[in-house]
């Protein structure tokens, strides 16, 4: 389906509808507070991993993209579509581990102050999905786990992500 409106936006402000956000939090806190936060995180989590699994496959493909290359091209596409501004601190695709950086979130953009709890986790699943599929497609298959180990509502002025490989069973 094609927006309904123009959309612009720059790498630094993310995308500019005419007179509206991109991005609808509201929608987010309200399906939070219906399912309980923990409910919420693990359904988003495992939702967010196979679309970000699936859009790297697509992305790659389409754009010649391979490794590391995705992951860029990933968080640039997140920072563009307003969700916030995005970056990577470090990450080897090799080892399966990545620290993300997540300024002017808009889960903390659209809290009046600091809540004292993370709630950016909408993010972790789609960066792990991300680094495993950067993984397989680079020969080494690491099965990583993200979590959220910085948040701005917490009165941070950034977000950090750390992806790291899950622990053998």
């Amino acid at each position: 389906m094609n927006p309904q409106f123009p959309i612009d936006g720059s790498d630094d402000t993310g995308p500019r509808p005419p007179g509206e956000p991109m991005v609808c939090v509201p929608r987010h806190q309200a399906v939070e507070a219906f399912l309980g936060r923990e409910k919420y995180a693990e359904t988003l989590y495992h939702a967010s991993y196979k679309s970000a699994r699936y859009w790297c496959d697509k992305e790659a493909s389409a754009h010649g993209l391979s490794g590391m290359a995705v992951l860029e091209h990933y968080l640039r596409r997140l920072s563009r579509r307003g969700w916030g501004r995005f970056s990577v601190i470090e990450a080897d695709a090799a080892s399966g581990t990545a620290d993300i950086r997540l300024d002017y979130s808009a889960f903390i953009l659209a809290q009046a102050e600091a809540c004292g709890a993370k709630t950016c986790f909408t993010f972790a699943g789609w960066f792990a999905g991300m680094m495993d599929w950067i993984s397989e497609n680079t020969g080494r298959p690491v099965k990583t786990l993200c979590c959220e180990t910085q948040c701005g509502a917490e009165g941070h002025d950034h977000c950090i992500f750390a992806v790291r490989p899950q622990a053998p069973h």
